[in-house]
């Protein structure tokens, strides 16, 4: 590679970095946007390891956005999760193909939806089922001033 090209590489790096950190996402369905979430990202191994361990505050308008580099069957566990949370799993297209539901706090027991995703919120207990976030919604990710 010439010496000309290399920050051009660079920025596009950081431009593609840039586009996967996002504050919000809402969910739309076929009525119009029915939540909005502000969210941290998990975009590396490392956050994404982390999760929401430990924490033992989320607001009904909070979550974590896991941005997965790779579009599959994704597992999560509770393991030192005091909360009980909500997991939207959503696909490259940002389509909603799975929930789980009230999760266990703690557990060490995997949990997936068995449809292959690149997204998975985390949102609080409940959240999901009283925003009616359904199967078939579109999750909209958004960077906030």
């Amino acid at each position: 590679m010439s010496v000309r090209l290399w920050p051009v590489c660079v920025l596009l790096l950081c431009l593609q970095a840039a586009c996967e950190r996002v504050p919000s996402v809402s969910f739309e369905g076929a009525d119009g946007v029915k939540a909005t979430f502000s969210v941290e990202v998990a975009d590396t191994p490392e956050k994404r390891r982390w999760g929401l361990m430990y924490r033992q505050e989320l607001g009904d308008d909070e979550g974590m956005l896991f941005v997965f580099p790779e579009e599959r069957d994704h597992s999560f566990w509770m393991k030192n999760t005091p909360l009980s949370l909500d997991m939207i799993f959503m696909d490259g297209r940002r389509r909603v193909v799975g929930i789980i539901h009230d999760t266990v706090p703690f557990s060490t027991r995997s949990v997936s939806v068995g449809v292959a995703s690149r997204y998975v919120l985390e949102v609080r207990a409940g959240v999901a089922r009283r925003s009616q976030i359904a199967v078939g919604d579109v999750g909209r990710f958004e960077r906030l001033p």
